[in-house]
């Protein structure tokens, strides 16, 4: 991991095209984003990888920012999730559609080609069994008709992607989990990774509540860097896609200040050390959903 770069995107093994598509290994997430001003700084920053969802009712801003951002739309990677079930597979296409609109800064109803989003993601397991089929075979719909380039999920648990693979047409090309050292879930990141799911890491920064760890402090200090620094960094070199968020300009910077250095393996190892005992959800700092029926 000691050749990653600001520039270095992984390759999403379970995707369907060729060549496969290709996703930057570090994102911005714009849940409880205060408007798109914040989203319009990651974008100066250097970021390219956008996370939203239905239910941060941000959408539409992050469409704003990729129409009037400037940059060329095969430069960006925008990222979104289906919140709970909207009936049958049609009405849960139709939702979806109405997403990619928003995403895509369009004003009318969505077409065919007219804007499209990378990566669409089934938010959380809440819908039950015959719901969650529902959703994915809506998505798989969406990205046939060219809405979304791939599609996946969103704190599913083993008992939730076994389901899935037993109708999927092709296995979910990402899980999108909270993952950080008080939260590491290793039982189910080996599982994904034995099914070639990459792992998008949200809450990396555990919402600021461990800045002050003694660890993490230590380690910040001998790279001269901040706590959040090496929560990402330690993120990237675990193989998995951090999705920092923040609404201040200088943290925004700071949280992608990520390369030119790289953590030692002891030190891997202390932050690992941290999650000792809270590897099933322990140390979650949000709802933790992969056990839901």
């Amino acid at each position: 991991m000691s050749n990653l770069t600001a520039t270095t995107q992984w390759e999403l093994p379970n995707s369907p095209h060729t060549p496969k598509t290709t996703i930057p290994c570090v994102g911005f997430g714009v849940y409880n984003a205060a408007g798109h001003s914040s989203i319009f700084t990651a974008l100066e920053q250097g970021y390219r990888q956008i996370d939203t969802a239905q239910l941060y009712e941000n959408e539409a801003e992050v469409g704003h920012a990729v129409i009037s951002c400037g940059l060329p739309r095969s430069e960006l990677f925008i990222v979104t999730k289906i919140g709970g079930l909207k009936g049958g597979v049609e009405e849960t296409l139709d939702c979806l559609r109405e997403s990619v609109r928003k995403c895509s800064g369009s004003k009318g109803k969505w077409e065919g080609g007219e804007g499209y989003v990378d990566l669409f993601l089934i938010h959380n397991p809440l819908s039950g069994a015959e719901g969650r089929k529902i959703q994915w075979q809506a998505l798989e719909r969406l990205r046939a008709e060219g809405g979304t380039r791939e599609i996946g999920v969103s704190n599913y648990g083993v008992k939730h992607i076994n389901e899935l693979l037993t109708y999927a047409s092709h296995p979910p090309v990402v899980n999108q989990l909270e993952l950080h050292p008080f939260c590491p879930q290793p039982a189910l990141a080996s599982f994904c990774a034995s099914h070639h799911i990459l792992l998008q890491a949200y809450s990396p920064l555990i919402r600021a509540r461990k800045m002050d760890n003694p660890t993490l402090v230590s380690i910040a200090k001998a790279h001269n860097v901040t706590p959040a620094q090496v929560l990402v960094r330690w993120s990237l070199q675990k193989g998995w896609i951090p999705l920092p968020k923040s609404d201040d300009p200088e943290r925004i910077r700071l949280n992608r200040e990520v390369f030119g250095w790289a953590l030692t393996k002891e030190e891997m190892q202390e932050i690992q050390k941290l999650g000792v005992g809270m590897e099933d959800g322990q140390g979650a700092v949000c709802p933790y959903l992969v056990h839901v029926p």
